[in-house]
């Protein structure tokens, strides 16, 4: 997966599809490539902005309206020739706002990954939780190892990290989950004491992975 850290990243948008979409007066959204929807929005949509920019009133005294300030204050536009260059950090609540129903897993808050939206990898998920599997165990092999987005906020120092994770090929995670945990319950089925007798859930979780 690719690690979109909005804390370095800056959304590139082409100047002519900006004002139209600003002087449409529709709902519209800037997904993380720069490009411009409308609603309907897809349910694959990847947004940094969504929502609408009202006309300017024939009545009001005040007729200017820099591009800077379009937006609202927690984005920040810088034009560039036929370019509008984007920085969204301090709009990333909102960020999460739209993109939390779209997203496979959120990983915003301190609780870590609760659930997956896909039915079949939160399955998945469940049954291997009765092997000590966290759904974080996963995620980690679908960020080393599947094609996808990690939109986010991380930096450093202090470290902070807040990410909402996209695949863009569910079925090769859906694969992936489930021959890794089939890998990881089969060694401990082998190797450790606390599996050398099953419980029945634990029983029901190794029958769900062919392993009994």
């Amino acid at each position: 997966m690719k690690k979109f850290n909005l804390f370095k990243e800056i959304i590139v948008v082409k100047r002519s599809d900006f004002m139209h979409a600003i002087n449409s007066s529709k709902h519209f959204a800037i997904a993380y490539d720069g490009q411009i929807a409308y609603e309907p929005f897809e349910p694959n949509l990847i947004s940094i902005y969504e929502g609408s920019i009202p006309p300017i009133s024939p009545l009001s005294t005040n007729l200017a309206r820099p591009i800077a300030n379009m937006l609202g204050d927690n984005y920040r536009i810088v034009e560039d020739d036929d370019r509008i260059l984007i920085k969204a950090t301090p709009a990333w609540q909102s960020i999460i706002g739209f993109n939390r129903n779209r997203s496979l897993y959120d990983d915003t808050t301190g609780d870590g990954i609760a659930e997956f939206a896909d039915k079949t990898l939160e399955t998945i998920g469940w049954h291997a939780t009765e092997f000590n599997i966290q759904y974080r165990d996963i995620v980690d092999q679908f960020e080393e190892k599947i094609d996808g987005i990690l939109i986010c906020i991380e930096q450093d120092e202090p470290y902070q990290f807040s990410g909402l994770g996209f695949i863009f090929d569910i079925e090769a995670a859906q694969k992936l989950a489930f021959d890794y945990c089939v890998t990881v319950i089969k060694d401990k089925m082998a190797h450790d004491p606390d599996f050398a007798t099953l419980s029945g859930d634990e029983e029901e979780a190794a029958e769900y992975f062919k392993l009994i």
